[in-house]
């Protein structure tokens, strides 16, 4: 049955003009953007198509590629470019809000945007977020950009930075494409030689967060290897 022929309480646009959009499901809210279904299928149908493809999971099917989101039975490209497009501006206006000087004094908040700035990268990025006496923040800067598998870090560059934003502290962070958040042996040893270098300078090492995939970023100071 299509969706104009449910009930209106039932429809998806018309409960979210009525009760607005949190009181709808997430393949509800979907069924909205895509519109329309396919033959034997309402939208609301195909949006349980494609949450199910990704586990259920929204933060998945965010960071799913184009090809991989235009598989679904249904969907196909143009979809899932207006699909990434609106992923990417909902990613835009969360980073720009995150960004105020002051949410860097919040951990959870720090966890937050290192996520929205890292999960999706496809390549290994280093960055430091420069921070001053009262913990907020300077300068997010991206140093280093590698490969799949690992980025190669010079501390002496690193201190240059610190200096050149007259930082007190930093939280470094990089991510792994991979998904997966344990630390190497080399991350502990980089960390280690990180913190002496900066406190050559006077600059402390609060923490290191190695951002993978959908799950909380992972973080060295709570793991004791800060």
């Amino acid at each position: 049955m299509a969706i104009t022929d449910w009930p209106e309480g039932e429809r998806p646009r018309e409960r979210l003009l009525a009760h607005g959009p949190a009181a709808l499901s997430d393949a509800e809210l979907l069924a909205i953007y895509l519109r329309v279904g396919v033959r034997g299928k309402s939208a609301v149908d195909l949006a349980r198509d494609l949450l199910n493809r990704f586990d259920g999971q929204l933060g998945i099917l965010v960071e799913a590629s184009l090809d991989e989101l235009a598989s679904v039975s249904g969907i196909g490209m143009a979809k899932a470019a207006q699909l990434k497009a609106s992923f990417e501006l909902a990613r835009r206006a969360l980073t720009q809000e995150m960004g105020s000087r002051d949410n860097f004094t919040s951990p959870g908040k720090v966890r937050d945007w290192l996520r929205l700035k890292l999960a999706h990268r496809p390549q290994e990025i280093f960055m430091a977020l420069w921070l001053d006496a009262q913990n907020r923040l300077l300068k997010a800067e991206e140093l280093f950009t590698g490969s799949l598998t690992q980025t190669s870090v010079y501390p002496r560059e690193v201190v240059k930075s610190a200096l050149s934003h007259n930082a007190a502290a930093v939280i470094l962070a990089h991510n792994h494409p991979s998904g997966v958040a344990e630390p190497s042996r080399a991350d502990e040893m980089l960390t280690r030689s990180l913190k002496e270098a900066l406190a050559m300078v006077d600059v402390k090492v609060l923490d290191h967060f190695i951002v993978a995939g959908t799950t909380p970023p992972l973080s060295f100071a709570e793991r004791g290897l800060i």
